[in-house]
């Protein structure tokens, strides 16, 4: 018992370090005109889901994708861009540099980039404009506080719309845990008074 307590602590303190760096990326991310909207996992977390994930997963508008300023600030806050992944999903190969990363982007013009901090092993990967366009879901999202970082919050039926496309593709028993979590929220909020 003492040891579950110990990891369930040590989970919860990383956690709130996670927050703190995604939170400053975040900032930095506004200052450079563009609104990220968490979607994902840790979407559903910060919803009230008690799923356990490891990544922030944001839409993001593929201009973003463009901007070397945008791969510079990853890169100053610790990050490094992905150049391979293995069959799990899971980063097995990082590009050291700011600059090959951001021609990287430019050239291949992917639909989503995953970046990685060794250090801390965090992982925060970016949806440019995918599935869905990031202005359209950024206009129903929420704003929501989280320790004292503001987070856009993709709304429920959004996410849900994404985590039916991604059940799809990946057949994921943690999709399916989502789906039946949004549901559940979704009828809540019908049930809940005006």
């Amino acid at each position: 018992m003492a040891d579950s307590r110990a990891y369930m602590a040590k989970r919860k303190a990383a956690q709130a370090d996670f927050i703190v760096s995604v939170g400053k990326l975040l900032a930095a991310l506004r200052r450079e005109g563009f609104t990220p909207i968490l979607v994902g996992g840790m979407a559903m977390v910060v919803l009230g889901s008690r799923r356990v994930t490891r990544d922030f997963d944001f839409l993001l508008e593929e201009s973003a994708r463009d901007q070397k300023s945008v791969t510079q600030l990853f890169y100053n806050h610790g990050f490094e861009l992905a150049s391979k992944v293995d069959e799990y999903g899971e980063i097995v190969q990082t590009i050291d540099s700011a600059n090959i990363a951001s021609v990287r982007l430019r050239t291949d013009r992917p639909k989503s980039a995953y970046f990685h901090n060794h250090r801390t092993g965090l992982r925060v990967d970016l949806l440019f404009d995918f599935p869905f366009p990031a202005k359209g879901i950024g206009a129903k999202a929420t704003r929501t506080k989280v320790s004292s970082y503001w987070f856009h919050i993709a709304s429920p039926s959004d996410l849900l719309q994404m985590k039916v496309m991604a059940a799809q593709d990946r057949k994921h028993a943690a999709d399916l845990q989502d789906l039946e979590f949004l549901k559940h929220l979704m009828e809540d909020g019908k049930r809940a008074p005006s």
